[in-house]
């Protein structure tokens, strides 16, 4: 069975050798690399291969819904990170970062594919209703999103993740 080390918060020169001494893959999640400076270990450019990278985890929002509410001061690192983007895609710039990174891994889910804002939320931690209840919209049918199916296929190609 595969592991993946939950590491994030405060991480201990202790906590980082025993991930690595069980070769448990760590976590990189894209979100959390702009709110610092370029040491960022969530910034695409300080990943390592034994990594699971990730747009957003199950705890975050959606990528629109973090990037509609992120300060402008972080917006503005995002920007200058990924270079010039269109804003009304910011979802695919993201997940454009974690396919190109050199994570093993990536992990994009299903509703920044969609590029679907902070109603489609899977779990606000510590809240005890309304989790765990986003469903992929019974209308969304194979023709409705194959273009989207399409365009992650060809990033995937790209990035060599076939």
């Amino acid at each position: 069975m595969a592991l993946i080390s939950l590491h994030l918060g405060v991480i201990t020169d202790d906590v980082v050798q025993l991930r690595k001494s069980i070769d448990a893959p760590g976590m990189a999640v894209l979100q959390f690399g702009f709110g610092s400076d370029a040491k960022n270990p969530h910034l695409p450019h300080k990943h390592e291969h034994n990594q699971v990278v990730y747009t957003g985890t199950h705890d975050n929002d959606t990528i629109r819904g973090w990037w509609d509410v992120l300060p402008q001061w972080e917006r503005d690192n995002v920007i200058k990170y990924l270079g010039s983007i269109d804003q009304t895609e910011i979802s695919w710039a993201l997940i454009r970062a974690a396919l190109s990174s050199v994570a093993r891994t990536a992990i994009i889910p299903m509703q920044d594919i969609l590029g679907l804002g902070s109603s489609a939320r899977m779990n606000i931690p510590a809240t005890q209703f309304g989790n765990w209840s986003w469903r992929l919209p019974s209308s969304m049918g194979f023709d409705e999103l194959n273009g989207e199916a399409e365009r992650l296929r060809g990033m995937i190609a790209t990035y060599g993740r076939l």
